[in-house]
């Protein structure tokens, strides 16, 4: 394998298997952080981090937290990191403020970072975010929703299965671009929960867990048993929804889901009906360009107006919906991950 290894960390006290890369690999050690270790959206790009890792000759540490929302995890990575005198990491932020101070401190200790699909806050806190544009994500799936029902649209009854209570970047943006596509007003553009429109019905916690969607699907259909609309934060929420909804007869197409991320499963739930619409991000290529920025030192040029390289979304439906851009089925699983 020459010079390229992969070493992995799991956070049962944040082991290393393996031994530690010796001290003639540690100018070109990088390393990769996501959120958990078995989320589709992550395996994938643990899956370009590693073959760019490869295609470069370098070594490779990834590391992922127990569970999403799993900040002190990443910074025990972060840590280890800096102990391995790593030229630098991309890392998935499951806290986008708590993990600034640790960020800062790998940065001051000369280590290059990259974040990966949830921006920081404040943003530039990282050398660099590449990343999804999740608002315009949420923009094309509340657009189309908006489209496909028509004058219905001005009296949909719509459910929120989001993320978690700390409104993670990622998590507002999607569910506020959602909203903006819809046609509802967002108030305050840094969260969700202050907007008034009458069409918001509930607001639940999914964690993008299929059981735990299940779960919050069961509990929205308590205060919104007319509910028409779903906006799910990612597919496996959206699929525990459509558990939930067929155990009250709710699946004879009287509920509209819509999600994002594109992986495999959820493209083929949107063949099958279960997902009206996706919007299809793409991991694979945000490890890999990282990764080429932090061997090479040389970010790409990025839009100041966005603060971040976006990485590219597409909407996929069977079911086109006039003025809103999409690719079919068939295209969204040639692209797909997971």
């Amino acid at each position: 394998m020459g010079k390229w290894t992969i070493m992995k960390a799991a956070f049962a006290g944040l082991a290393f298997y393996g031994a530690m890369a010796s001290a003639s690999y540690a100018a070109d050690t990088v390393g990769l952080i996501t959120k958990t270790e078995t989320n589709p959206f992550f395996v994938k790009m643990r899956e370009g981090a590693q073959a760019k890792a490869k295609e470069l000759g370098v070594t490779l540490i990834t590391a992922a937290g127990k569970f999403d929302g799993d900040n002190d995890g990443q910074v025990a990575a972060i840590e280890n990191l800096i102990s391995a005198g790593a030229k630098g990491f991309a890392i998935v932020p499951s806290d986008s403020k708590a993990i600034v101070p640790t960020i800062k401190k790998a940065r001051d200790a000369g280590l290059k970072v990259i974040v990966l699909d949830t921006p920081l806050d404040p943003m530039d806190a990282a050398d660099a975010t590449f990343a999804t544009d999740n608002r315009k994500a949420g923009m094309l799936i509340g657009q189309w929703a908006a489209k496909t029902l028509g004058d219905k649209a001005a009296d949909a009854k719509i459910v929120f299965l989001d993320l978690a209570t700390n409104q993670p970047t990622v998590d507002f943006l999607r569910d506020q671009g959602f909203m903006q596509g819809f046609g509802i007003d967002v108030k305050d553009p840094n969260k969700y929960g202050d907007e008034d429109d009458k069409r918001i019905c509930d607001h639940e916690i999914s964690q993008g867990d299929q059981e735990k969607g299940r779960t919050a699907m069961e509990n929205a259909l308590q205060k919104c048993p007319d509910v028409n609309v779903v906006y799910t934060i990612n597919e496996p929420a959206a699929a525990g929804a459509w558990e939930a909804l067929k155990a009250v007869g709710k699946d004879d197409g009287s509920v509209m889901i819509v999600s994002i991320d594109g992986g495999c499963p959820g493209v083929k739930n949107v063949e099958a009906g279960v997902i009206g619409a996706t919007s299809q991000q793409y991991p694979l290529k945000m490890a890999a360009m990282a990764l080429d920025a932090i061997v090479s030192g040389k970010i790409p040029d990025i839009d100041p107006k966005m603060g971040f390289l976006d990485t590219g979304a597409q909407l996929i439906t069977a079911k086109p919906a006039e003025g809103v851009t999409s690719i079919s089925v068939e295209e969204g699983l040639k692209l797909c991950w997971g």
